[in-house]
């Protein structure tokens, strides 16, 4: 186990009966970063993190949490976990307050500490003014800031979510997005599912994407990108029609992969670096001028398609839906 490590899974598998919800999976969580599984529903997300949690118990595996057996000994292990499942578990009956101060009774915070953590956290997430009024009030980025607020009331020294942002709206997952950080700002590590491309981006350190219970890939957002392709990509946007030189394009920079889109968009694809200038004098020879040229770099989302073979697209139907992840 690596000194900065305070999570280590080894090996982890889960079956139901002949089926096999996660397939012998390895990875480690460094101190103090945010480590994202990225997948689309049915992938083996939260079937992991409720392994990890203890809320689910391994067919074979380990799991170690800051040195601790995170199997045999899942309750000292819990005793450092803030933990917020897909939905909340706070009371609808009693308001945002009272929620906070009776979860920081659970982990044996005195009154007048959880009192004044309760406050701290409803002022931080822009909470103050609702923390009188009952849970069941609260708008979905409420509820899932306040089950957030509750899941660190005892300043956990490792916070894992499941699905942070699935089913609120742009700025309530935008606010999210920014606790987690803030919260990774302050030392604490943070753990999430999701299956929102453009949250592990985002915020992650390192990414693992998981499909059908396997791991196939892990690594930084850098990592990721520059492990699918080392092509360069320039795209240009002419005031004239460019279909009519494709043609002599090709024939000219025959180390490109040329293509177009509209009429009036040219992109070009090399192995090598594409010189700038000897293509702006061709297609200004050809009485074509240029007046936005940029160079084009894969996405995570092109990474994710690349290395997993599903299309965008099925994330995209698993967020409309905002279904759970299993």
């Amino acid at each position: 186990m690596n000194t900065r490590d305070i999570v280590t899974v080894t090996n982890l598998s889960k079956n139901y009966g002949d089926l096999r919800a996660v397939k012998d999976i390895s990875f480690s969580i460094k101190k103090g970063e945010i480590f994202g599984f990225l997948g689309p529903n049915g992938a083996g997300k939260t079937t992991t993190i409720n392994m990890m949690i203890g809320l689910a118990r391994p067919s074979s595996g380990s799991i170690t949490v800051k040195g601790i057996d995170g199997i045999k000994n899942i309750k000292k292990a819990q005793s450092i976990m803030g933990i917020v499942a897909d939905e909340s578990n706070l009371y609808d009956e009693m308001d945002g307050f009272n929620n906070l101060c009776f979860c920081g009774s659970l982990y044996g915070m005195k009154k007048k500490e959880r009192e004044e953590r309760a406050r701290y956290l409803l002022d931080q997430f822009n909470l103050a003014s609702a923390g009188n009024r009952p849970f069941k009030t609260y708008s979905k980025g409420m509820r899932r800031k306040l089950t957030i607020a509750a899941g660190i009331i005892h300043k956990p020294e490792i916070l894992f979510l499941d699905e942070p942002t699935t089913g609120i709206d742009v700025e309530s997952a935008r606010q999210i997005r920014r606790l987690l950080l803030d919260l990774k700002d302050a030392g604490t590590t943070v753990f999430i599912t999701t299956h929102y491309i453009e949250d592990a981006q985002r915020i992650c350190d390192r990414i693992a994407f998981i499909v059908d219970g396997e791991i196939v890939k892990i690594g930084t957002v850098p990592e990721l990108m520059d492990s699918i392709s080392h092509d360069h990509t320039i795209q240009l946007v002419a005031n004239g029609n460019v279909d009519t030189i494709v043609e002599g394009i090709k024939e000219r920079f025959i180390d490109c992969l040329i293509s177009t889109k509209g009429d009036n968009i040219l992109t070009l694809s090399s192995k090598e670096r594409i010189p700038l200038s000897p293509v702006l004098q061709y297609l200004d020879s050809k009485g074509i001028s240029v007046y936005e040229a940029k160079e084009i770099k894969p996405s995570l989302e092109d990474v994710f398609v690349k290395v997993t073979g599903i299309e965008a697209s099925k994330l995209a139907r698993d967020k409309e839906k905002g279904g759970k992840a299993k």
